[in-house]
């Protein structure tokens, strides 16, 4: 009975390391597919925004105005690791279309002060990315004190009133330093090859102590 929980305790555990390790390769397929996406959008020439836009990472430009009074702070950390917020003010377009624009980072301290509004350009350029959904471990966002952890529709409908689509437009073309531009680029951490074969190491290590001790016995 002992010989047989033990062996169903390290086929258990190989499968588990196993898993493990095929789920990083799954993971690594998905960074590339990222990569590339993302430059395949930076080489791109900007286009006319358009809802009918639907790749992540397209360059566009758009004409319209900045609607301030209805903006969010989005919790963020910034190049290096300090806090402070994503300032995401919507945006009307000549077209009287409601969009997302992700202006740039500011510190803490630089909550709703005037001078991080001082934009008067009509016509701005960006790259588009899909909004994605919050992970379980995300606080809820904090409306009442207008400090969100993540991008909500639901809430952003309840905040503001308006409906937007499922993207954010980052503000590109120039380095504005207040808020501070997010620079969008594909030169993404990719560790996952290496997680992979670490995982199916420990697996094999395993598989051959296991294969020692039975023949031992």
């Amino acid at each position: 009975m002992k010989k047989t929980l033990f062996n169903l305790f390290v086929i258990f555990f190989i499968s588990v390391f196993c898993s493990l390790g095929t789920w990083q390769l799954y993971r690594l397929q998905w960074k590339l597919d990222l990569i590339e996406q993302i430059n395949f959008g930076l080489k791109t020439d900007p286009v006319q925004y358009s809802k009918k836009i639907n790749n992540n990472y397209q360059r566009v430009m758009v004409e319209g105005k900045f609607k301030f009074e209805k903006q969010i702070y989005l919790y963020s950390l910034n190049e290096n690791g300090k806090p402070g917020f994503d300032v995401i003010t919507p945006f009307l377009s000549s077209k009287n279309e409601y969009l997302l624009v992700n202006r740039g980072w500011i510190d803490k301290q630089d909550k709703n002060k005037k001078n991080i509004d001082s934009f008067e350009e009509k016509k701005i350029t960006g790259i588009i990315k899909k909004i994605q959904k919050a992970n379980i471990f995300k606080p809820e966002n904090d409306l009442s004190e207008n400090i969100w952890f993540s991008i909500n529709l639901d809430d952003l409908k309840k905040f503001t009133g308006i409906s937007f689509d499922d993207y954010v437009i980052f503000l590109q073309g120039k380095d504005y330093n207040l808020p501070k531009t997010k620079i969008i680029s594909a030169d993404l951490t990719n560790n996952h090859l290496k997680y992979a074969l670490t995982w199916y190491a420990v697996a094999l290590s395993i598989l051959i102590y296991f294969l020692y001790f039975k023949r031992r016995q």
